[in-house]
C-alpha cells in the first residue's frame, strides 16, 4: 500500500470519533492549548489527549510545547488529501452513474421499437 491511501486511511480513523472531530472543527478557528480543547469535553484530561495523539499521528495537527504549555494547530494539507480522494470518488461514481443512465436509456428506446 502507498504512503497516500495509508494516509487517507488514518485521517478517516481520526474523523470516525466525534471528539475528534469537534476537536479538528475547533482547531479550524485558530490554534488551542490542550486545557483549552478539553473544557468541553467531559473527560479525564489523559483520556483526551489520546485523542490528540491519534490526530497528530495521522498529521491532521502538529502540536508544540512553549514551557508547560502544548499548543496544537491543524495541518490542513491532511484534510485537502482526504478531499482529493472524495472528489475522485465522486467523480468515478457519476460517471458510472451516467454510463448507467445512458443503458437504461437504450434499453427504454430498445423496448419501445420492439412494442
Amino acid at each position: 500500500m502507498s504512503a497516500a491511501p495509508r494516509a487517507v486511511d488514518g485521517v478517516f480513523r481520526a474523523l470516525s470519533d466525534p471528539t475528534r472531530r469537534r476537536v479538528v472543527e475547533r482547531l479550524g478557528r485558530s490554534a488551542a492549548a490542550v486545557s483549552e480543547l478539553a473544557e468541553p469535553f467531559d473527560m479525564a484530561l489523559p483520556s483526551f489527549v489520546q485523542h490528540l495523539k491519534v490526530l497528530e499521528e495521522c498529521g491532521l495537527v502538529r502540536s508544540r510545547k512553549t514551557g508547560r504549555v502544548r499548543t496544537y494547530r491543524l495541518v490542513p494539507r491532511r484534510l485537502r488529501l482526504v478531499e482529493d480522494w472524495l472528489s475522485e470518488q465522486r467523480s468515478m461514481w457519476e460517471r458510472r452513474l451516467d454510463q448507467l443512465d445512458d443503458y437504461l436509456a437504450e434499453l427504454a428506446e430498445a423496448e419501445e421499437e420492439n412494442t
